[in-house]
């Protein structure tokens, strides 16, 4: 695909984006920049895209990852302007490595759970997070648009379900939207 025929792809799920970025920040001027972001990311790394994949997923992908980002810097930023006390070598150190090691194992339990649904629930449920909307759903899966939306909700349950220790210790989990 042409750079320039793709630039005009790119720009015409815009609305899209928009809608689903409003979705992350629940801001709209948050929701503006990030698409924003996004869009510039999509024009610089174009080059990865590759024609006949859905350019949708991959824009939200690209949304996704940007806003992700932003909101690690964002938390050190806050997290450093916070910090009313200094703190010696030796506690930071032992801070970073409790951290990383916490998110391993919170991450190998989400996909643990995620790999224990059942295909039904889980390939509608992994379409909707990538940001396809139910009728798209509906069509690709060839099923009924309300069973699409039955299984999301039952994945959403199980996986509450099977994650709900880390809610309990004060994680925010994507689930409980």
């Amino acid at each position: 695909m042409e750079n320039i025929s793709l630039n005009q792809e790119i720009c015409k799920h815009q609305t899209c984006l928009e809608n689903f970025a409003l979705k992350f920040t629940n801001d709209i001027d948050d929701a503006n920049d990030l698409v924003q972001d996004t869009l510039i990311k999509a024009i610089r790394y174009h080059m990865h895209y590759r024609e006949g994949t859905n350019l949708r997923g991959w824009l939200y992908t690209i949304m996704r990852n940007t806003f992700i980002n932003d909101y690690r810097k964002g938390s050190r930023r806050k997290a450093v302007v916070e910090t009313s006390e200094d703190l010696n070598s030796s506690q930071l150190k032992l801070s970073a490595s409790g951290n990383l090691g916490e998110n391993k194992f919170v991450m190998e339990d989400i996909y643990k759970a995620l790999g224990q649904l059942q295909e039904d629930y889980k390939v509608p449920f992994l379409k909707y997070f990538e940001g396809y909307k139910y009728h798209e759903i509906a069509d690709e899966l060839n099923i009924p648009i309300g069973t699409v939306k039955t299984r999301i909700h039952m994945a959403r349950q199980i996986l509450k379900g099977q994650l709900k220790m880390y809610s309990a210790g004060g994680y925010q989990t994507a689930l409980s939207a």
